[in-house]
């Protein structure tokens, strides 16, 4: 594959996404296009991050010069095995999303499929480029979408958490750019070729590149700059959250691994600030997991909590703590994305996500119930899951690096989300309703409540769960037959732990 067809992820949605502008412009309050053009366009990004992970997968870097200056002058697009792994991952996160979007009716403004191709192609140039200025860049095409999709069709609820979103977004953008305008000024250079080895070799670069780290860690959650996630993503539409949980976070997740990789050169000196950051937000994460009391606010601290595990890897910087940090990565993505939608089904279908509202819907909806289990037994690490897989791996890895604390935090941490998910598990499909409890209590007939009672005579549309189902049964299957996807990270974490044949095709020399 050669380079100049790089561009491609990012110019494809930007294209499709005006031309459904037009279209909608000519045509009003039409979806049915975008119900075909979204999809294809995901699926076409999926099949180009598919040929792309074969053309790396012996090492070599595809580059594209953009507009043919010279390097440490052009924009830089460049692909190794990590990079690939990410386009792969969040196309499939989109096309999987779109449907769902569809049949909740969250698609149905005619402005929802242009934006989320704008924020798909952002995504897209963030995991490709290899430049600090257009990481920026590519951030905010990502992000001012976001905006929109986050307060469309919400009350004042929504708004109030989308003035929230975007006040910590714009806050984390302005620190990032003064970062890449501190990297510039001690360096001269923003790419990221060129600036290999700088933060441990330069005290004045190192310094910089930490604004710019700063900055991302706050747009992915980390502890203590997480409390701004689970005040936001439980407030947005079902399908919006199901969508941001893969990107929008895991972006900043990736430039922070891709950064201290290349900038850092794994400098051992630092491991234990990124250690300490790991091993906090797992720990916060999840005790903020078990204090709450709805589905969505659970869900969404775990979110917080498992990018603590994808921060153990980075921390430990070798080769097999980076392989390990890919393959939870992406099993977490498709798992975390697989329970938003089952509570956002159960929000969208019984009118509620708090667990005193609800009870016994494994009775009436055991798909439903069948599909959150095995994404919650995963997400706990139970065997043979794929998040077992992911977290043996890190444990492993942990273990061999002489990080023993980590080990007992890994799974530690696992048996808390273990908690967390049975606790969500048993007041939304096992205990019968609170007021049919009450009523068995004093011998009287009594009835489910009223958010389900509202919707007694219909249930959920298997469609309407084609989408988690499909995101389960992955799940399913990266554990049962975790070897492709294990060679493949492993891949990816040898090139994140010698970044030398990227940093090589980057600068051209």
């Amino acid at each position: 594959m050669t380079g100049g067809l790089l561009v491609l992820p990012v110019a494809g949605p930007l294209l499709l996404s005006g031309l459904l502008a037009l279209v909608h412009h000519l045509r009003p309050h039409t979806t049915r296009l975008d119900r075909v053009v979204g999809p294809a366009a995901a699926g076409g990004v999926l099949v180009f991050a598919g040929f792309l992970l074969a053309a790396t997968s012996d090492g070599s870097v595809p580059v594209l010069q953009l507009g043919g200056w010279q390097p440490g002058i052009a924009i830089v697009f460049a692909a190794d095995t990590f990079s690939a792994v990410m386009l792969a991952v969040t196309s499939l996160l989109v096309l999987v999303s779109l449907p769902f979007a569809a049949a909740l009716g969250e698609d149905e403004d005619p402005a929802f499929v242009p934006l989320v191709l704008v924020l798909m192609a952002g995504v897209s140039g963030a995991v490709l480029t290899a430049d600090l200025f257009n990481l920026f860049v590519f951030i905010e095409v990502m992000l001012v979408p976001s905006y929109l999709l986050f307060a469309a069709g919400g009350g004042a609820e929504r708004l109030a958490s989308a003035r929230l979103y975007v006040s910590i977004s714009l806050m984390a953008s302005t620190i990032l750019l003064a970062g890449v305008g501190l990297v510039y000024g001690a360096a001269g250079t923003v790419n990221l070729g060129e600036l290999a080895g700088a933060g441990a070799q330069s005290p004045a670069v190192g310094l910089a590149a930490a604004v710019v780290l700063l900055a991302l860690c706050v747009k992915s959650a980390v502890v203590p700059l997480h409390g701004w996630l689970p005040q936001t993503y439980s407030r947005t539409g079902p399908a919006v959250a199901a969508l941001f949980s893969g990107l929008l976070t895991k972006v900043g997740v990736y430039a922070v691994i891709r950064l201290y990789s290349v900038v850092y050169e794994g400098a051992p000196r630092y491991l234990w600030v990124v250690m300490a950051a790991a091993l906090l937000t797992m720990v916060i994460g999840v005790l903020g997991a078990v204090g709450e009391h709805a589905m969505r606010p659970v869900l969404t601290f775990h979110m917080v909590s498992q990018i603590g595990y994808v921060f153990v890897g980075l921390a430990l910087s070798t080769a097999a703590g980076l392989s390990a940090t890919v393959f939870f990565l992406v099993q977490y993505v498709l798992v975390k994305t697989a329970l938003l939608m089952c509570a956002g089904v159960v929000e969208h279908h019984y009118g509620t996500g708090d667990l005193d509202r609800l009870g016994g819907l494994a009775r009436r909806e055991p798909l439903l119930a069948g599909t959150f289990a095995v994404a919650a037994l995963t997400l706990a690490g139970i065997p043979p899951l794929s998040g077992f897989v992911a977290k043996l791996g890190l444990a492993s890895a942990a273990a061999s690096a002489g990080q023993h604390l980590a080990v007992a935090l890994v799974v530690g941490v696992s048996l808390l989300t273990l908690l967390s998910m049975v606790k969500l598990w048993n007041g939304v499909f096992w205990e019968p309703p609170a007021e049919e409890q009450g009523a068995v209590e004093q011998g009287v007939d009594g009835g489910a409540p009223a958010a389900v009672t509202s919707v007694l005579g219909s249930r959920v549309r298997p469609l309407v769960l084609a989408p988690p189902v499909f995101l389960a049964a992955a799940a399913v299957v990266l554990g049962l037959w975790a070897e492709p996807l294990l060679s493949i990270s492993t891949a990816a974490g040898a090139g994140l732990a010698d970044p030398s044949a990227w940093v090589a095709a980057v600068t051209g020399r």
